[in-house]
């Protein structure tokens, strides 16, 4: 691929050799000489965004003035938030999101040529890389054929979007699909595709090395910062731009330091650390900002560690989480099967241009926190959030004040704790906690009983010394004659079949399977909510029909509510090893620090420490069956597939012909009847509220995701389509379709509407005042011609990069959003779709003004001369007549953004520009 460079007025460019070739490369130090400004003491994540700057200098897009505002940022104490257009040398996509981007792009090809243009000239033009990852669902467990038997599944359920992507790969330049049963896209890229360093040829032939920089479709791009590359999540709006050659418009990002120091304990374990680290950085407010990774503890931490760490960047809030290069990150590249001379370039590289973290690395941050990992504990985090830390030893006690609060019982925590003269545990007289028989069993559960127990997502099957570690609790359990609990659904979703072949060869798969922890498949499971019906059928009765608080254990990065199952109230992160742990256990109630597991063959009761390995144990397993060969032989033939894959056909066509009765691929409305020309921005007049919501409403509350029933109107669309309830698949899995998708905007079963009292759900009321859903209050309005707000709280969609969570509330008529803060991706997300994010300013909110969603909602200050950031006039009419105008400010935040709205969406932008040329 060639890439194009800018002018490099100020004659950065200089020439690197290294690993037996001779290169081009823009120099920071050059940039120093040149006089441009002071450049030495950036955090190593900044001077990879000034690279970027250098690189692409062309006096347009980027100037000399955005380069020395960098020296600036150093002399305001890290903070110096001008607008610059940055440019990632590549796009990662999960089929999730990555199916509704392909869609746009082969709609783009119809709508340029609608407007005269050249089918052609819609291809992406920086590498994009499709991983199919988040399709395979948990339908068999527990049992040799289950890994079989979901992904035939897989294929059965998914093989019209199977057949697009495919076509996808075919029709557009720079676009690969790594195929169905390989691994998590994060994994995939931290093993694989990631270079550290890349290379391209320049438009003039010359080779040039820089940074490896990435967006991504899905939060969790950060995952490769660990690897010292660049990236994170962002929508597929968004990464369609990126990948169509349009600069992400970004200020420069205040940099917080987390200094390491010490090393981990024994006992603890990498997953421990990082939901320290989510609890420390939440507390100490890190949105929109980077966050890197310095100090002498980096030396004790494993890459894979590192990784983990990094992945976790959303939860705790940041853009990213960034980790330097040094002797860690060569010693990763060279295990992990990457090329000898890569690895040589990386090192040269990294010292000449200052982006090596040596004895003497000590950058200027924003803002500094320190922790000790001496001092992190084994613990948990839940019941709903990532950022829920709860050291294992308050685990059991925290649950019972869930389950309290859930009921409605004041109930104190001692009482939990009242004992007899024999030191027995007493049940308070008010205990909560309901216990209730299973039909048909042997057994009872209740509320705090473990049903599922997921080892899964990137964030820890990256990460061999939890995965060695999980394996050899299962061993231990094993031999001890312990088993999972009958309740409890176990499952093993690996993120590359390297940690497969690890496990295997070191024995340790044998053992999980022996307890339950078959291999389900090789992709995102559980933690996106693929986790399929529980383990029996009348379990799931069991709950509902006592409305129990059943529980999900999982090594993922979210647990928020109604992701994991419709059936799980309260879901815990927790290291691979736990989650076997509590497999055993069965039960959050369970103080795992103290009480027994289970009892062993001999009839001894066995406790966590008779099961948990030593640090040598898992090091020493690591070292043996984690190695060079493993990773070579198993990314061979990435790109290639099962025999599944390869059997699937396609056509060559230059657009793609959609199939009209599809119900998961559908060519979606956003260019019909499109103009040349962009329109204006207007006035928001006589909107009324669609919705009012709370604080830290995420995207998983308003994007369609997980399973739905018959009865919800996505459900009745398929119905109505002939589709057997058996067949209805994910909301994931249909988002190539907006009829699906805009169904199930803001329809999660946990949402709450405020203008609703005690309801939970999708649901409003429409234009006769009458509770009725969302997407049928929308339609309603839109018929009318209403246009249509929504109110919301503190971080307002937080969670993952879901695009449709921007889609689904544009086609849903909702012209603007009124929030007291929002999460970076969404609001950016919103404005590629049209859609005006608007803040309350400080004293103000929904609740100070008795919003109760029957006003009528005017924005004036729109038209004529809009600027980024203005404060402008709301004028909210009550129901009786009287009247309130406040001041919020509209969070269009750069020059360009105001274009994507006049133009109606960043694609609409996109796709005039290219007709148009």
């Amino acid at each position: 691929m060639t890439v194009t460079v800018g002018h490099d007025s100020s004659k950065t460019r200089k020439t690197l050799t290294a690993g037996g070739q001779t290169l081009s490369y823009y120099s920071i130090p050059a940039a120093e000489e040149a006089g441009l400004g002071e450049f030495s003491r950036l955090p190593a994540a900044l001077k990879v965004v000034l690279e970027n700057m250098l690189r692409f200098e062309d006096a347009k897009t980027v100037s000399v003035d955005d380069i020395k505002a960098f020296s600036d940022w150093g002399k305001l104490n890290g903070k110096n938030p001008i607008e610059i257009a940055y440019r990632p040398a590549r796009v990662l996509m999960q089929d999730f999101t990555g199916v509704p981007a392909v869609v746009d792009l082969a709609a783009m090809r119809d709508g340029i040529k609608g407007l005269g243009g050249d089918a052609q000239k819609i291809n992406p033009l920086n590498p994009v890389d499709l991983v199919i990852d988040h399709s395979v669902m948990i339908d068999e467990f527990g049992n040799p054929r289950a890994f079989q038997m979901n992904v035939d599944r897989e294929y059965e359920r998914n093989m019209e979007r199977y057949v697009f992507l495919k076509w996808g790969q075919n029709a557009f330049n720079n676009f690969r699909v790594v195929p169905p049963g390989t691994g998590i896209c994060h994994q995939v890229n931290l093993e694989y595709l990631a270079q550290t360093i890349w290379t391209d040829t320049d438009q003039d032939g010359n080779l040039v090395a820089y940074p490896d920089t990435l967006v991504g479709t899905d939060s969790h791009t950060t995952m490769v910062n660990g690897l010292a590359v660049l990236g994170w999540g962002v929508g597929g709006i968004e990464a369609e731009a990126a990948m169509l050659g349009q600069p992400v418009s970004m200020l420069i990002p205040e940099v917080v330091g987390f200094k390491l120091t010490g090393k981990m304990v024994e006992g603890t374990t990498a997953t421990d650390l990082v939901l320290k680290v989510v609890a420390m950085l939440r507390k100490h407010g890190v949105v929109n900002k980077f966050v890197e990774f310095y100090g002498e503890g980096l030396d004790h931490l494993p890459l894979a560690d590192r990784a983990t760490i990094a992945n976790m960047a959303p939860e705790y809030g940041a853009t990213c989480g960034f980790f330097p290069i040094d002797d860690e990150t060569l010693r990763y590249l060279r295990n992990t099967g990457r090329e000898e001379s890569r690895i040589a370039l990386v090192e040269a590289y990294a010292k000449a241009n200052g982006m090596w973290r040596g004895a003497d690395y000590n950058p200027i941050y924003t803002s500094t926190l320190e922790l000790d990992m001496g001092t992190v504990v084994p613990a948990i985090s839940g019941p709903k959030r990532p950022q829920d830390y709860l050291p294992l030893t308050e685990a059991a006690r925290s649950f019972y004040k869930v389950v309290a609060g859930y009921r409605g019982t004041d109930v104190s925590i001692d009482a939990q704790e009242m004992v007899d003269e024999g030191g027995a545990v007493l049940a308070p007289a008010k205990d909560p906690r309901r216990t209730v028989a299973v039909e048909g069993k042997d057994y009872t559960i209740r509320d705090g009983s473990v049903v599922i127990a997921a080892i899964t997502s990137c964030t820890n099957t990256s990460n061999p010394y939890v995965m060695i570690g999980a394996g050899l609790v299962a061993r231990k359990a094993r031999a001890l004659g312990l088993t999972r609990k009958p309740w409890v659904k176990t499952s093993l979703a690996p993120g590359s079949q390297v940690v497969g072949e690890y496990l295997e060869k070191a024995g340790l798969q044998e053992d999980l399977d022996a307890i339950g922890f078959n291999l389900v498949g090789y992709g995102c499971t559980t933690c996106i909510g693929n986790s399929g019906p529980l383990g029996d059928p009348a379990i799931s009765k069991a709950i509902n029909d006592n409305d129990l608080v059943a529980t999900a254990v999982l090594s993922g990065n979210r647990n928020f509510e109604g992701r994991i199952s419709p059936d799980v109230r309260a879901n815990f992160l927790a290291s691979p090893p736990l989650v076997v742990a509590y497999a055993l256990a069965g039960d959050l109630n369970i103080d795992l620090t103290k009480d027994a597991l289970g009892i062993s063959k001999d009839g001894k009761e066995v406790f966590l420490k008779d099961i948990w390995p030593t640090n040598q144990e898992i090091a020493d397993l690591v070292h043996a069956t984690v190695t060079r060969e493993a990773f070579q032989s198993k990314y061979a033939d990435v790109f290639k597939g099962d025999e599944k894959w390869q059997a699937v056909k396609v056509s060559d066509s230059e657009t793609y012909d959609w199939p009209p009765t599809s119900t998961y691929i559908q060519n979606p409305p956003y260019f019909r009847g499109m103009s040349k020309t962009p329109g204006v921005i207007k006035n928001v007049e006589g909107a009324r509220v669609l919705a009012i919501l709370g604080d830290m409403i995420t995207t998983d509350h308003i994007s369609p995701a997980g399973s739905f029933k018959p009865t919800t109107p996505a459900g009745k669309y398929l119905v109505e389509r002939q589709v057997p309830v058996s067949e209805f698949n994910s909301y994931g899995a249909r988002r190539g379709n907006h009829e699906v998708m805009m169904r199930g905007t803001f329809a999660n079963i946990r949402i709450k509407n405020e203008m609703l009292d005690g309801v939970e759900g999708g649901y409003t009321k429409g234009p006769d005042g009458v509770q009725t859903s969302i997407f049928d209050a929308s339609m309603a309005y839109q018929e009318q011609g209403t246009p249509l707000v929504i109110f919301g709280g503190v971080e307002y969609g937080a969670g993952s990069s879901r695009d449709w969570a921007a889609k689904g509330t544009a086609l849903l008529g909702v012209k603007a959003v009124i929030a007291e803060s929002f999460e970076r991706i969404h609001r950016s997300n919103l404005v590629g779709m049209g859609v005006i994010p608007f803040e309350f300013l400080p004293g103000e909110n929904r609740k100070t003004l008795g919003l109760k969603g029957d006003e009528t909602v005017t924005i004036e200050g729109l038209e004529g001369d809009l600027k980024p950031l203005s404060t402008v006039p709301c004028h909210i009419t009550y129901a009786d007549g009287s009247t309130k105008t406040i001041q919020i400010k509209c969070r269009i935040d750069t020059a360009i953004e105001i274009e994507y709205v006049e133009n109606g969406g960043v694609l609409h932008y996109v796709l005039r520009n290219l007709a148009k040329n």
